[in-house]
């Protein structure tokens, strides 16, 4: 019964994620959502009572996926520092596709305290990386720079063609690899 909860509420997730990048912005519905998830809106709303609530699940998701996503690469490779594993997975994420988490912007014209968790996460990363990198600089050069392309990516103002991502990033990991 527990796991048939939890794939309802995934598929509702991703139902949503998926409409906020296909509706824009400010135009998620949860009557959109719920036709989406193959779910009724009563089952929606017992998963998520507001859409408030459900925003704020996909923020958390998020943020949790890329937690994960980051410890998954560190185990992977413990040979990598923190900050070259973050750097990669940025720039992963940037690539794959130009609207992944457009949502965001639904989330934030929700409710715009959607940012409180994210400048949390932010922070507690950005603490990480500092006790696990030993250059100050190296890690505001490469930690600001890789947050810059994600940014005019979210924003779909990439300015870099696919060569001049590629050279960026394998310079930020040069630079954090030392």
């Amino acid at each position: 019964m527990k796991q048939k909860k939890s794939n309802s509420r995934e598929k509702i997730l991703t139902a949503a994620a998926d409409v906020a990048r296909e509706a824009g912005p400010g135009n998620l519905s949860l009557d959109a959502v719920a036709s989406r998830a193959g779910v009724s809106k009563g089952g929606l709303l017992y998963n998520f009572p507001s859409k408030a609530k459900l925003m704020q699940a996909l923020v958390e998701e998020y943020l949790n996926d890329f937690q994960q996503a980051l410890e998954t690469a560190r185990a992977a490779e413990p040979d990598k520092t923190l900050l070259a594993n973050y750097l990669r997975l940025s720039a992963q994420e940037c690539d794959e596709t130009k609207d992944a988490a457009s949502w965001i912007f639904s989330a934030i014209a929700e409710d715009p305290d959607f940012l409180t968790p994210m400048k949390t996460f932010k922070r507690q990363l950005f603490e990480r990386l500092k006790a696990d990198t030993p250059n100050l600089k190296t890690l505001l050069v490469t930690y600001l720079a890789i947050e810059g392309l994600r940014s005019l990516s979210l924003f779909d103002t990439d300015l870099l063609n696919e060569g001049e991502r590629e050279l960026l990033v394998d310079t930020l990991l040069e630079i954090a690899n030392g």
